[in-house]
């Protein structure tokens, strides 16, 4: 849908903004909003800092208080009618609780050409400010994301005190209004003081993050007083950790290099 130029066809662009700073917009992403017609962000999730980069004559929509439905109908009468390029700009990455599947839908319905552009997830954003790794050798391995049941329910076998028995490096999308109720799920399988990083607005200027035991997650959250835009990283990940990979490890080869004890082919 776009060539080497830069000019976009008229279709619709859901694009991934990101946590929060502008900078970790993908290249793609800045491209896109620097030649759209039309974009239609989440004024309530997605920082105006980002429409910098807008041509200054591009039509500016905030969505807070529209319905699906709404927003639906403004982006089906740009392309159809006013054959405009849309960009659509979510929080974070559009595969995770963005609604797309529903935009998605009545798009190709509605014969609307679209594409989607990933962008970097809360969870990636917080990894990389607490400078850890989620998956570590010998300790974790697997990183499950999820929410606890609120507005939207989470399906049975998707229930947190079950995804927590793994324990995983878990991260804990959309739960704030539901905190002790989440902590105590948590506290069936991980230990009490299994460290939790709270994550309040990655990338916003306003950003805190803070590291507490499992047990006082839900005190930490009510004296920051923190109901929304907030992530919950529960993982021993935060521990210091000792443990290595084999991917670097000298005695272990592969397609690209040998082993130290090993013999060249």
């Amino acid at each position: 849908m776009q060539n080497n130029l830069g000019y976009i066809q008229s279709a619709v662009y859901i694009v991934g903004a990101g946590p929060g700073d502008p900078d970790l917009l993908t290249v793609k992403a800045q491209k896109l909003l620097a030649v759209a017609d039309v974009v239609l962000f989440a004024d309530s999730l997605v920082p105006e800092q980002l429409l910098q980069i807008c041509r200054e004559d591009a039509e500016i929509i905030q969505t807070a208080n529209k319905t699906l439905e709404e927003i639906l109908e403004l982006m089906i009468e740009r392309v159809r009618s006013q054959h405009k390029s849309v960009v659509r700009l979510h929080s974070g990455d559009p595969s995770l609780y963005s609604a797309i599947g529903e935009q998605i839908q009545l798009l190709s319905e509605a014969n609307i050409p679209f594409e989607v552009i990933p962008g970097i997830s809360a969870f990636q954003a917080a990894a990389a400010k607490l400078k850890i790794e989620l998956t570590v050798p010998g300790l974790v391995q697997t990183i499950i994301l999820t929410r606890i049941s609120g507005r939207t329910e989470v399906p049975t076998k998707e229930e947190l005190a079950d995804l927590a028995a793994h324990q995983a490096s878990l991260c804990l999308y959309l739960s704030a209004r539901h905190v002790e109720n989440a902590q105590a799920k948590l506290l069936e399988h991980y230990p009490a003081e299994t460290p939790v990083a709270i994550c309040f607005r990655l990338g916003w200027p306003d950003e805190k993050i803070r590291v507490v035991p499992l047990n006082q997650m839900a005190d930490c959250t009510h004296e920051e007083k923190l109901i929304r835009t907030t992530l919950y990283v529960i993982s021993r990940a935060l521990l210091p950790t000792t443990g290595r990979s084999r991917l670097y490890h000298p005695e272990h080869n592969h397609l690209f290099r040998s082993s130290v004890s090993g013999n060249w082919a």
